[in-house]
């Protein structure tokens, strides 16, 4: 279990120390490593966060978050890829070299082989977010069944996601405001069904989908890869 988060701040407002309070409250899944990315981008500043609990691979290679050889996109991922060495044969043929043995690195050889759509190839249980600069797209991805959360928010000129509420919670813009239809059902179920969650304007990203957003018109599009 690992734990990713981020946000893509529209008014270039948000700094460092508000991504790794972020990441620090997503400690407790994952205490071998934390990592920070930030970068300023003409239309937002992004930031992706990463706590890390070693299955894998052991070494620093498998730390995150983890950039493309050309800079161009970045991925933080919590999940396990069943078929990640399977997968490494065809992705070299299409030009991917590999510089370690973990199964993230073959997840963003895989977007940059096929885009968005290589989510199709994987079996196990994952949620990732990878920031493309080229595509100008942040892409969250969550696994057929769900077994891996993702919890997304847009207010007040920043869009938020995160393994976990509370990481969205560390973000001075979020807005802490329970969510009535949420919490009928909460009452009802014992539980909140997705999309909603017990709090307004945040959502869990669905099983067997993707999520794109699009980094200059913050045009937010879901696409059902599985059913």
């Amino acid at each position: 279990m690992c734990g990713i988060t981020g946000f893509v701040d529209f008014r270039h407002n948000t700094p460092d120390a508000v991504l790794e309070a972020m990441t620090d409250a997503l400690g407790h899944r994952g205490p071998d490593d934390r990592g920070h990315y930030v970068t300023d981008l003409s239309s937002c500043r992004v930031g992706l966060g990463h706590t890390r609990l070693s299955i894998i691979d052991l070494s620093e290679g498998g730390s995150q978050p983890r950039l493309s050889r050309d800079g161009r996109q970045a991925i933080v991922f919590n999940g396990e890829i069943y078929n990640y060495r399977e997968l490494k044969g065809p992705l070299s043929r299409f030009g991917a070299r590999f510089e370690s043995t973990s199964d993230t690195e073959v997840i963003l050889e895989a977007y940059r082989a096929h885009g968005a759509l290589s989510v199709e190839s994987f079996i196990g249980m994952f949620a990732y977010a990878i920031l493309d600069e080229k595509r100008r797209k942040l892409l969250l991805v969550r696994d057929r069944a769900g077994v891996k959360p993702l919890f997304y928010a847009q207010m007040g000129g920043v869009f938020l996601f995160g393994s976990e509420l509370k990481a969205l919670m560390a973000h001075p813009v979020f807005e802490r405001r329970i969510d009535s239809q949420s919490l009928h059902e909460y009452l009802r179920y014992g539980w909140v069904p997705g999309p909603r969650s017990i709090f307004e304007r945040t959502f869990k990203l669905l099983p067997g989908h993707f999520l794109e957003l699009d980094l200059d018109t913050r045009a937010v599009v879901q696409t059902k890869y599985w059913d």
